[in-house]
Formats: structure tokens, C-alpha cells, sequence
């Protein structure tokens, strides 16, 4: 927005929201279409959306925004809606991919054990595991475990004899 401004001599107003909210998990916020909603109570007319995590025209920037936000925001008062295109082919963009390539390349190979290794600091979801001393490898030996009881469990059923018959659990 800085070097935007620089270009344009003025600042312009902006603000970010999120698309692509599936399902009932609760997903990044503020949603776009409620952004949308704002702005045109906010008598909005003008508005350019800049899907900045969009590398390519695709079903989210061609069918969501395009057409559903754009419906959404003229429903909603705004009159001059865009979108700025994606970067698609730009040869500043394709040349930037081709350096990521050559520099991948010139490092070591590294395999799928070592690529996937974490850092040891990082904490995957959810978070309150971690607090109880569990890690990735607990995870496995845990479903080990389960799947070892749940077999143990399944031939108890089906013979009719085993330690729980004994106890009178089953």
C-alpha cells in the first residue's frame, strides 16, 4: 500500500479478509463477504480486490470473486467492482519460479525422512498435547497400542473365553 501510494500521490483506504471458509470449522476472519457487507453499508462504491495469495486465475479468482463476491458486492451497493489479475505468466514471476528451481538443484538431494522433519520448536495442532509431553512418535506408538487391544478385544468376542469373560466384563 506504501508504494501504491507513492505511485498514486495519495493514500487509499484498504483492508484484508478471507475467502474459501469450508465446511463449519471456524476459518480465518474477517470472511470477504462480510467485508463486502460492510463496505456497501459503508456506502462503498468503488472497490479493486487484490488476491494477494493467488499466484494463477483459478476457480477461486475466476468463479468466487468474479462472479459470486461480485454479485455479493453489487448486491450490496457497490457499483465498480475488480479484481487486478493474477500473476500467471509475468516473467518476473516465472523467473523468480525459475530461480527457486536452479537453486534447488544446486543444494543436496534430501529425502522424504528429512524434508518432513520438524524443527524442534514447532508445535503442531492441537496445541494442548504438547503441553502433555506428547510428540509425533507418541501418536504412532498410541494407535499402536489401540489397534493391539482393539484385536485382542475382537478375538476375546468371537472365541466367547478370555480374561474379560473371566472377570464378567463380556
Amino acid at each position: 500500500m506504501k508504494e501504491l501510494e507513492k505511485h498514486l500521490n495519495f493514500s487509499n483506504p484498504h483492508t484484508l479478509s478471507y475467502q474459501s471458509r469450508v465446511g463449519p470449522e471456524e476459518w480465518l476472519k474477517p470472511y470477504t463477504e462480510d467485508v463486502l457487507e460492510d463496505l456497501g453499508r459503508s456506502k462503498i462504491e468503488d472497490l479493486i480486490v487484490v488476491p494477494i495469495s493467488f499466484v494463477g486465475e483459478h476457480i477461486e479468482t475466476l468463479q468466487e470473486i468474479d462472479i459470486e463476491y461480485k454479485e455479493l458486492a453489487e448486491s450490496a451497493g457497490i457499483k465498480n467492482f475488480r479484481r487486478v489479475k493474477a500473476l500467471n505468466i509475468n516473467s518476473t514471476f516465472i523467473n523468480g519460479l525459475k530461480d527457486l528451481v536452479i537453486s534447488c538443484l544446486e543444494e543436496p538431494i534430501v529425502n522424504l525422512d528429512q524434508a518432513s522433519e520438524l524443527p524442534a520448536k514447532v508445535k503442531l495442532y492441537p496445541q494442548e498435547k504438547w503441553q502433555w509431553g506428547w510428540n509425533n512418535s507418541s501418536e504412532v506408538w498410541n494407535g499402536r497400542v489401540a489397534m493391539v487391544i482393539f484385536i485382542i478385544l475382537f478375538i476375546e468376542i468371537i472365541s466367547g473365553a478370555g480374561p474379560l469373560h473371566k472377570l464378567g466384563i463380556l
